[in-house]
């Protein structure tokens, strides 16, 4: 994980130590720990930092894997458009956990490397298609200010359902809660088995 820095910088910086520890059994509960090791099977990693940091909230954790699950991969927005959005929302929030995680989930889901390369580049002038374009450029937008201006909202909704433009705005913003969360507790990237 980087230095704090601002959304806008996303040069890697020295790594610092985590705030909150990965858990184990003790720290996770039952639930936790299981969630936590198929995480790790399914990635070929010794431990997903994220599960086994945001597990310690026992309470919670079950609720929001339940809730990103729905997000991805089972979202309203077909797979390989919803990995472009959140690899452009890793991109933004300069998150170096959730970009890795989601280049190998991208390429699973069918992404070359040229169109995940392309979500570093300002979506405008990066040779997507219309609604690709019209839907990356509504991500920068989103994340920036936190809104999408009615001309922005109308060439995304030329393309998109009244389904797909609510689960496009709470995609958006789950995955830059998500950066906040992976920052601000200073998840680790996890390390391959």
């Amino acid at each position: 994980m980087s230095q704090p820095h601002s959304s806008s910088d996303s040069t890697p910086r020295d790594p610092v130590p985590p705030r909150i520890r990965p858990g184990g059994f003790r720290e996770l509960g039952p639930v936790g720990w299981a969630v936590n090791r198929l995480g790790a099977r399914v990635t070929g990693s010794r431990d997903v930092h994220l599960f086994a940091t945001l597990g310690h909230a026992r309470r919670l954790f079950p609720a929001w894997l339940a809730y990103s699950g729905m997000m991805m991969p089972f979202g309203v927005l077909d797979r390989r458009t919803t990995e472009l959005v959140i690899l452009r929302v890793a991109h933004l929030r300069g998150s170096v956990y959730e970009r890795a995680h989601h280049e190998r989930i991208g390429a699973r889901v069918g992404l070359d490397d040229d169109e995940i390369a392309r979500t570093l580049q300002d979506p405008a002038t990066a040779g997507w298609t219309d609604r690709l374009e019209a839907v990356l450029c509504s991500v920068d937008e989103l994340v920036r200010t936190k809104d999408i201006a009615d001309d922005t909202w109308a060439a995304l909704a030329a393309h998109l359902t009244e389904s797909e433009l609510v689960g496009f705005v709470q995609l958006v913003a789950q995955y830059d809660g998500l950066a906040t969360s992976l920052h601000t507790l200073r998840i680790q990237p996890d390390q391959p088995r």
